[in-house]
This record gives C-alpha cells, structure tokens and sequence, in this order.
C-alpha cells in the first residue's frame, strides 16, 4: 500500500510542476500559448486561468494528502524500528562509560612494535 501511495505522490508531484509550467503570467494573453486570439483558445474565452488554477489546486491538495499518508507510513516504521529491540541512546552512553573503566593491561598499554624491525639507536 506505501508502495502504491509513493507512486501516486511522485505522479502528482509531476502533475503539479507541469501545472504551473502550463499557466500564463500576469503580463501575458490568455491565448499566447496556443497562438490564436483569446475567443479561439481550448478552454474558451475566459481562457486558461480559472481551469489551470483549479487543477492546480486539486493536484496540490491530492499532493499534501499523499505527504501526510506517506509520513504516518514512516511514523508506524520508526516506532517498528524501536520495538525491534534497538537499544535507546541513555542504554548506549551508560555501556560506553562502563567501556571506559575496564582495567586494560601494562602489555596492551603500549603500542605493539614491527618485531622484525630492530629498535633505532
């Protein structure tokens, strides 16, 4: 089901930027992008504001629906992740303080030389 809530999320994303690509500035006729006068243009004479705007505004709302489905999925998977038997932060810090106070041996303190490799003089 996340699988299938992603593809839709991506599809809208794409819907949206080529919603906006498609619409007219302030400055620009309602007809320029089809080349004919604003009375000959695909969505009538009003021109494209209006229907574009409206799509766009419904691919928008489709588009947040999608992001908040797709976060309760991640939501729902970090928790699964906890219970998984992760270890908390406060669990980690106090084992590597408890690392810190190993008694460590006199041999092991010193670094470990190339016993091939004679002492220098």
């Amino acid at each position: 089901m996340e699988t299938l809530v992603l593809a839709v999320h991506v599809l809208l994303a794409a819907a949206i930027i080529a919603l906006v690509l498609l619409q007219q500035g302030k400055g620009a006729e309602a007809g320029a992008s089809f080349g004919a006068g604003a009375s000959q243009t695909v969505f009538g004479s009003q021109g494209t504001g209006s229907f574009l705007g409206r799509m766009t505004g419904v691919v928008a709302v489709g588009l947040f629906i999608t992001s908040f489905i797709l976060a309760v999925y991640a939501k729902e998977k970090a928790t699964s992740v906890t219970d998984a038997g992760v270890p908390a932060a406060e669990l980690i810090e106090s084992a590597s303080e408890q690392v810190d106070q190993v008694p460590v041996l006199e041999e092991q303190s010193a670094p470990a030389g190339d016993a091939d490799v004679p002492p220098a003089e």
